[in-house]
C-alpha cells in the first residue's frame, strides 16, 4: 500500500513539473538556510559543555559602581584567589589564570632560529586543570605546572615550534626573550568550541618575574584577563557566596573603594553575557541565538506557505482524479494519505538538496563568522534528528490541509468538473498565506537595512580623532628597548613619506585602557566615577589630529609631570568653563601619580560607539610605552610600509615585526555587528526568492484559471496593460496590506536592538519606504513574465481552452 502510495506521488509529480519544481526549490532553499541556522546555533551553544564541572563552576568578575550605574569586567585583582582560598574554606577548587601574550622564540636543534607572537600565553595555577577538563597527550595535569619554569603546550603550537608534538617534551621556550620555560606537558589540541585557546601555559608563579609582581597585593587594581574560577560545593548557593562576596570585597578592599564588589557569574554563562568578556573576545547572547532560531523558522514557514498555496491552488485541476478514485472506493483518509505521501516525496527529496547546498554554503559561512563549524551525521546526531523532525514537521505543516481538502471532494461535484478554486481550499486562505509570507519578509528587509545603516553609522562617524593613515607598531615594552625610542622616532621622521611619529601606551580608542577614579583638585575623598588613562607623548595629538578647547598641551617628559583632560570629565566635575579647569590638581592612586591641568581637549571616543564618551585623562609616562603611533602622507604607503619594517628589524632584531593600519582595529570593534549584516542580507534575499517563488507559481495558475475571462476581455477591447494590471494588483494590494502589519513589529524589534548601542541611527521612514518599494517592484518583475504572456496571447486560442 505504501509503496502504491509514493509510485502514484511520483506520477503526479512528474506530470506536474512545474508545480513539483517551484516547491522544490522553495522547500531546498527554506530548509538549507534553516540548516545552516541550526549549525550555527548548536555549536554556539556548545561552547565548553564538555566540562564536567561546568554546572558547579563559577568566574568571579567583579562590579564597578558609580554615578552612571554598574559597570562589569571579567577581570579582578591579583589577591582574590588567595584571599578566597582564606575566606571561604568552604570552597575547596580555587584557580587564578592571567592572559598576557608575547613573542616566543624557540631554537629546535641545528633548525633556524623561530620568532613569533604567541596573544594566547597564559599564566595560571596547578589546580585549573582539575577544575576545567582538558586532556593532556604527555605530562601530568597535576604537577605539569609545579615549577616556576614548566610550560604546557597544546599539541598544535608544539608541531608549530618543534615539528613533531613528540619532541617537545624537555625543550626549552623563551618568552619576551628573557623568561626561559621547558616543556613538561602537551594538551590535547583545545576545540574550536571553547573560550579558552590555552596555547601556551605556564605557572601562576612566574608572575613574579614580571611587572604584575607589583600588582601580587594590590587589592585596588583590577586587570583585564585575570580571572579566578572556584567550584562552588553543594551546600553553598551562588546568592549566598554573591552575598557574601559584598563582604569579602569591603574587607580587603581600601574603604574608598568599597562601593566595588566582586560577582560570581556562572561558568556556564561566560559564553553568552556579553556584560563581561572572554579570551576569545567573542561572546553570543541568548537573545542573537534566540533571533537567528526565529529567523529559521521564518524561513521554514514562508517555504511552507509556498507549498500550502500552491497545493490548494492545484486541487482544482485534480478534481476529476478525486472523483474517480472515491467512485472506486478510495476513502477520505486513503486519499488524505496519497496526498501526504505526496508532500513527503517532495520534502525528503527537498531534505536531500538542501543538504547539498548547506554543504557547499558551509565554507562561506565558517569564513563570514570566523568559526570552524563541520556537518557530519556520523559526529552529530543531533543533526539527523533535526533533519528527521524537519521533515515530519514539514509534511504535517505543509501537506495536511492540502491533503483535507481534496480528499472531501464530493465525486459527483468532482466528476462534473464543477469544483471551483473557491471550494478548494479558500481564495481568503491563500490571501492570508501570501500576506504572511511577505510580512515575515518584510521584517527581515527593514531589520537588515536598520544593521546596515547602523554599520554604515559606525563606519563614518566621527571619532574625535582622525584615524586614516595611521598604522600603530607594538614596541618591546623592556627599560633596554626603551633606550632605542628616540633614535627610532628621529629614523622615522626623516622619511618623506611620514608625516609624524608619536610613541603611546595605546591609540585613542581602544579595547585596552587603564581606568582609575582619583581626587580632584584636593578633595578629601575620591571621585564616584572613573577616568581612562591615556599614556602618550606630546606628538600624539598632532599624529591623531586631537583638538584643544582650552591651555596647552602638555610638555614632553619621560615622567607624569602635567595633565590634558577632556570635556567629559569636566562636565562630571560639575565644570562648565574649561579655563577653571587650567592648574587644578589630579591626584591618583593615593599620591603616587600627582600633576596639575594644563589643558582640556575637545571629546572623543576613547571605546567602541557602543558605550557612551568616557572622561579622559593623558600625560607623559615612557616607562608604559608599547606602540609607535606613524602618521602616513598620503599614497606613500607602498614605499613607506618596507622602509618602517627594515627600519624595525635593524632596531630590534630579536624581535618579531607586526603593524596594523588603526581604521582596520577600529572596524574591528564592530565585527559581530558586520558579520550579522551580511548574514541578514542573505536572510531576507531567500526570503524574497522564496516568496517570490510561490507568487509566480500563484500567478501561472490564475493565469491559466482565468484564460477565457482574459480571451474574452480582449475581444471586448482591453488593453495589454490592463491584463497585467488585472493580473498584478491583487498581489500588490496583499503586499501593501503585509507591509502594514509588519512595519511596527519591525519598528520594536529594531528599536530594541538599537538601544543596545549609545550612539545610533534613527529609524527614518526612508528606510520603511525603500522596503516596501524593493518588495513591490520584485514581486511586479516576478509576475510580469506570466501576466505579459497572458495578455498578448491570442484571443481565440483563448477562447478555446475548456
Amino acid at each position: 500500500m505504501i509503496k502504491n502510495y509514493f509510485k502514484t506521488a511520483y506520477r503526479n509529480l512528474v506530470r506536474n513539473k512545474s508545480y513539483a519544481l517551484i516547491n522544490t526549490l522553495g522547500l531546498a532553499v527554506g530548509i538549507a538556510a534553516c540548516l545552516l541556522i541550526f549549525l550555527v546555533v548548536q555549536f554556539e551553544n556548545s561552547f565548553d559543555d564538555f566540562h564536567k564541572k561546568k554546572s558547579s563552576i563559577y568566574r568571579v568578575g567583579t562590579a564597578f559602581h558609580d554615578q552612571d550605574g554598574v559597570h562589569y569586567s571579567d577581570g579582578i585583582a591579583f589577591p582574590v584567589g588567595n584571599g578566597i582560598r582564606l575566606d571561604f574554606p568552604q570552597i575547596k577548587q580555587v584557580a587564578s589564570i592571567y592572559k598576557n601574550g608575547g613573542q616566543i622564540t624557540v631554537q629546535n636543534g641545528d633548525a633556524q632560529l623561530k620568532k613569533l607572537n604567541e596573544d594566547n600565553f597564559y599564566y595560571a595555577e596547578p589546580e585549573l586543570f582539575s577544575i576545567l577538563d582538558f586532556p593532556f597527550l604527555a605530562g601530568n595535569a597535576k604537577t605539569a605546572l609545579k615549577d616556576p619554569n614548566n610550560a604546557v603546550l597544546t599539541q598544535a603550537t608544539a608541531e608549530k615550534f618543534f615539528g613533531n608534538w613528540k619532541n617537545a617534551l624537555g625543550k626549552t621556550i623563551k618568552y619576551e626573550n628573557k623568561d626561559l620555560y621547558t616543556v613538561t606537558g602537551i594538551l590535547k589540541n583545545i576545540p574550536a568550541n571553547s573560550d579558552f585557546p590555552l596555547n601556551i601555559v605556564v605557572p601562576y608563579a612566574a608572575l613574579q618575574h614580571t611587572y604584575i609582581k607589583n600588582n601580587m597585593d594590590d587589592w585596588v587594581s583590577t586587570f583585564g584577563g585575570a580571572y579566578t574560577f572556584v567550584v562552588l560545593p553543594p551546600q553553598l548557593s551562588i546568592n549566598s557566596f554573591n552575598a557574601q562576596l559584598q563582604s569579602f570585597a569591603k574587607k580587603h578592599k581600601p574603604a574608598e573603594y568599597a562601593h566595588d564588589t566582586y560577582i560570581a557569574q556562572p561558568f556556564t554563562e561566560i559564553h553568552f553575557d556579553d556584560r563581561f568578556g572572554n579570551y576569545r573576545d567573542h561572546t553570543f547572547s541568548h537573545s542573537l541565538i534566540n533571533a537567528l532560531s526565529l529567523i529559521g523558522l521564518f524561513l521554514i514557514i514562508i517555504a511552507c506557505v509556498n507549498f500550502i498555496n500552491l497545493a490548494t491552488a492545484q486541487a482544482v485541476n485534480r478534481s476529476k482524479e478525486v472523483g474517480v478514485r472515491k467512485v472506486l472506493g478510495s476513502r477520505r483518509n486513503q486519499l488524505a494519505v496519497q496526498f501526504l505521501a505526496e508532500t513527503a516525496l517532495i520534502v525528503i527529496i527537498s531534505i536531500l538538496i538542501a543538504v547539498v547546498i548547506a554543504t557547499l554554503a558551509l565554507p562561506f559561512l565558517n569564513k563570514l563568522l570566523e568559526v570552524q563549524i563541520t556537518m557530519s551525521f556520523f559526529t552529530n546526531p543531533a543533526l539527523l534528528l533535526f533533519l528527521v523532525l524537519t521533515a515530519i514537521a514539514v509534511t504535517l505543516l505543509s501537506g495536511l490541509y492540502p491533503a483535507l481538502i481534496l480528499s472531501r471532494f464530493n465525486p459527483i461535484t468532482a466528476l462534473k468538473s464543477r469544483i471551483t478554486s473557491k471550494m478548494a481550499g479558500g481564495i481568503s486562505l491563500r490571501r492570508a498565506l501570501v500576506v504572511l509570507q511577505f510580512a515575515i519578509a518584510h521584517i527581515l528587509i527593514i531589520g537588515m537595512l536598520i544593521v546596515v545603516s547602523q554599520m554604515n553609522f559606525f563606519k563614518n562617524a566621527s571619532l574625535g580623532f582622525s584615524k586614516a593613515a595611521i598604522i600603530n607598531v607594538p614596541v618591546p615594552g623592556d627599560s633596554i628597548n626603551h633606550t632605542k625610542i628616540e633614535y627610532l622616532r628621529n629614523q622615522l621622521r626623516s622619511n618623506p613619506g611620514i608625516e609624524n611619529v608619536s610613541f603611546s601606551f595605546g591609540s585613542p580608542s581602544s579595547d585596552d585602557n587603564w581606568s582609575s577614579d582619583f581626587k580632584f583638585n584636593h578633595a578629601a575623598k575620591t571621585t564616584n566615577f572613573s577616568a581612562n588613562l591615556k599614556w602618550a607623548d606630546p606628538e600624539y595629538f598632532k599624529t591623531y589630529n586631537l583638538q584643544l578647547v582650552a591651555g596647552r598641551i602638555y610638555s614632553a617628559g619621560d615622567t607624569v609631570r602635567e595633565f590634558v583632560v577632556n570635556e567629559t570629565l569636566l562636565k562630571k566635575l560639575g565644570i562648565r568653563d574649561p579655563q577653571d579647569a587650567l592648574g587644578k590638581e589630579i591626584n591618583f592612586w593615593d599620591g603616587r601619580v600627582v600633576a596639575n591641568i594644563v589643558g582640556v581637549a575637545r571629546d572623543f571616543n576613547s571605546y567602541s560607539l557602543r558605550e557612551p564618551m568616557a572622561p579622559v585623562v593623558l600625560s607623559t609616562w615612557k616607562d608604559v610605552y608599547q606602540t609607535i603611533n606613524i602618521k602616513i602622507k598620503p599614497g606613500a604607503e607602498k614605499t613607506v610600509l618596507p622602509f618602517i619594517e627594515n627600519l624595525w628589524n635593524n632596531t630590534y632584531p630579536d624581535y618579531v615585526y607586526e603593524y596594523h593600519f588603526l581604521n582596520e582595529t577600529i572596524a574591528n570593534f564592530y565585527k559581530q555587528e558586520d558579520q550579522l549584516a551580511k548574514l541578514y542580507k542573505i536572510f531576507a534575499g531567500i526570503a524574497i526568492f522564496i516568496s517570490c517563488l510561490g507568487l509566480y507559481g500563484l500567478v501561472s495558475f490564475m493565469a491559466v484559471q482565468r484564460t477565457k475571462e482574459v480571451g474574452i476581455r480582449k475581444v471586448l477591447g482591453a488593453t495589454a496593460r490592463s491584463i497585467i494590471y488585472l493580473l498584478s494588483k491583487e498581489f500588490t494590494l496583499l503586499i501593501i496590506v503585509a507591509f502594514v502589519i509588519s512595519a511596527p513589529i519591525a519598528y520594536y524589534i529594531m528599536h530594541e536592538w538599537l538601544q543596545n548601542y549609545t550612539y545610533r541611527i534613527s529609524m527614518s521612514p526612508t528606510i520603511f519606504l525603500i522596503a516596501i518599494v524593493c518588495s513591490i517592484i520584485i514581486a511586479w518583475i516576478t509576475v510580469a513574465h506570466r501576466a505579459i504572456k497572458a495578455a498578448f496571447a491570442n484571443p481565440v486560442k483563448s477562447l478555446r481552452t475548456e
